[in-house]
């Protein structure tokens, strides 16, 4: 049968079901075979905050969004295209990010009267049987009985066989964008190769998906979007807390260090430490320890014995993590501290997304306390900002606060990854014996950066003395003396200050140097900010766009730049950046 073929530039699909029904498998297949055809994308994965919502209810939606375009995006889109909902409760929190007009390919098995009373719809209301949804395009399709139909000579029970539901479902959008399904195929074959029955149910149900979209006249019509127009180069995909773990994995080969890392399990950052467990062979340590403050603390024992140390977290365990942070800056030491970002106060809200504690990063110790910030932009940038808090934190002794955030870590894009020979190398230097004229080690002398001296313990006649009471300038040994502990409050502070000597100036994404407008962001509003500021700009509008990387200290020049704007406007998914930045320039 003839089909029409659409070429189309941009396309935004959200996956949505319950949290058993496969979403985030479905969705990131369907990205990373978006990937290795060369189009551009972005995701947006949207995981329910409890450990098991109650099945097929609104709490319980499992989301993940996708989009690929054959231009260069930014953001995974504001509305989508096409909703593929497994069930009443997916339709109905999804529906109101549904463009007019689009696709709602529906599971009918999803909207029985069930699944309607879970999802709050008034008895007898079933919305794909009024005209609710006159809308939009719905395709109505019995995936469950179609998936069981295609797996009947499979032996395994009927609960097994639904678990490849989404395989059907991920069938037929391969078909219905052209799509080769081998990279699945082998994807499934990797991960279910030594059980056969498991690997047989999704393969066919996969297949089925695909042949039900080629064989129904229903569907006229199949889609396809271009490669996009991209630098040159060698690309993969890339999720923000991958390209965490392999930055941290480049600073140590090029820093010549161990890397170990201490950390607790807390969403969102746990998959870092589930990424480096596998990368033992790069002479990686991952201690999963009993609490945050064990994590910390660790990972500081392990940096005084000469290791890149790292420990990851997110908001709470920050404020658990707090008094060993400051044993950290009290010790200057090296120890990068991973903060993926999560709504709060306490429990607050696990995966959703908030900008919420640069000002627990800024001041959240006791005493005067401070420590460099870093910040990621997207996922593929976390790579670099892992490689440079660590290039920080060894060249100035001293602890760094990276941020990320449960957007950048679970969304994905394509990465232009560097070779091992472009990366620059992290000199690194130990102090092992006494200098010419040297009496005896002096553990808090300066060096041009402020940094002190590294000495690994065990090295002969450069025993010293550790802790967290205030250390006497140059000895350092406990001294309780006002002017000593004012001179040494001030030395870290100027220690921290001194950094932007030797980080990059701050630099305009977009627009002109001078302007009506400059749109300065942080961290993950990159993708949103930029996308605003080009619309304005291709509309004539006096906007400019300053992103920034390096959030403590500031770039030496965002003063002047900000002097060369009539007004500035800081977006932010929470709004503290701009108190940081009216202290220090208004």
């Amino acid at each position: 049968m003839a089909r029409k073929q659409e070429v189309l530039s941009d396309v935004v699909i959200k996956f949505a079901g319950d949290s058993g029904d496969g979403m985030q498998l479905t969705g990131s297949q369907f990205t990373n075979n978006t990937a290795l055809l060369g189009i551009d994308l972005a995701t947006f994965p949207d995981f329910p905050a409890e450990i098991r919502a109650p099945q097929g209810t609104l709490a319980g939606v499992s989301g993940y969004q996708l989009r690929f375009s054959s231009d260069k995006v930014f953001t995974p889109g504001d509305e989508c295209d096409v909703l593929v909902a497994m069930n009443a409760a997916a339709l109905k929190a999804n529906l109101k990010g549904l463009k007019k007009g689009g696709k709602i390919i529906a599971n009918l098995d999803g909207f029985d009267g069930k699944n309607l009373r879970l999802a709050n719809y008034p008895e007898g209301v079933n919305p794909l049987e009024n005209d609710s949804l006159g809308s939009y395009e719905v395709i109505k399709m019995d995936v469950t009985k179609m998936t069981r139909e295609a797996l009947k000579e499979v032996t395994m029970g009927m609960k097994e066989k639904d678990r490849a539901k989404n395989m059907f479902v991920l069938g037929f959008l391969y078909w219905m964008y052209n799509r080769d399904m081998a990279t699945t195929i082998q994807f499934l074959t990797d991960k279910f190769g030594k059980k056969p029955e498991i690997l047989d149910s999704n393969v066919k149900a996969l297949q089925a998906g695909y042949n039900y979209g080629d064989t129904t006249e229903t569907f006229t019509t199949t889609f396809t979007v271009e490669k996009a127009k991209m630098e040159p180069g060698v690309y993969r995909s890339i999720m923000g807390n991958q390209a965490l773990s392999y930055g941290l994995v480049a600073a140590a080969q090029k820093s010549n260090l161990p890397l170990f890392l201490g950390s607790y399990p807390i969403t969102p950052a746990s998959d870092i430490l589930h990424e480096l467990s596998k990368l033992k062979g790069f002479g990686v340590k991952t201690f999963q320890a009993e609490d945050e403050i064990a994590a910390i603390t660790s990972a500081i024992g392990a940096s005084y014995g000469g290791s890149l140390a790292i420990t990851t977290t997110s908001g709470p365990g920050v404020a658990l993590k707090g008094e060993a942070m400051g044993l950290a800056v009290m010790l200057e030491i090296p120890l990068v501290v991973i903060n993926i970002q999560r709504g709060g106060p306490s429990t607050g809200l696990p995966t959703k997304t908030e900008q919420s504690d640069l000002l627990q990063a800024y001041y959240g110790r006791n005493g005067e306390c401070p420590m460099p910030i870093i910040a990621s932009a997207t996922p593929s940038d976390c790579f670099d900002v892992a490689f440079e808090a660590c290039r920080i934190s060894l060249q100035h002794m001293t602890p760094v606060m990276l941020l990320s955030d449960g957007y950048i870590a679970n969304g994905a894009e394509p990465w232009k990854f560097p070779k091992s020979d472009d990366l620059p190398e992290i000199k690194v230097t130990f102090k092992k014996e006494l200098a010419e004229g040297e009496e005896k080690y002096l553990p808090y002398k300066r060096d041009e950066k402020l940094a002190r001296p590294w000495a690994i313990p065990g090295t002969p006649g450069l025993e010293h003395r550790i802790g967290g009471l205030e250390k006497q300038d140059i000895t350092g040994n406990v001294n309780y003396e006002p002017e000593n502990h004012q001179h040494m409050i001030f030395t870290r502070q100027a220690k921290v200050d001194k950094i932007a000597d030797y980080i990059p100036e701050q630099k305009l994404d977009s627009g002109a140097e001078k302007g009506d407008l400059l749109i300065i962001g942080w961290g993950s509003t990159y993708g949103a900010i930029k996308s605003a500021c080009a619309e304005a700009q291709a509309e004539g509008y006096s906007v400019s766009h300053a992103h920034i990387r390096y959030v403590r200290p500031f770039p030496k020049n965002l003063g002047d730049i900000i002097k060369n704007f009539k007004k500035v406007l800081i977006p932010e998914i929470n709004g503290q950046l701009i108190k940081i930045i009216r202290d220090q320039y208004l």
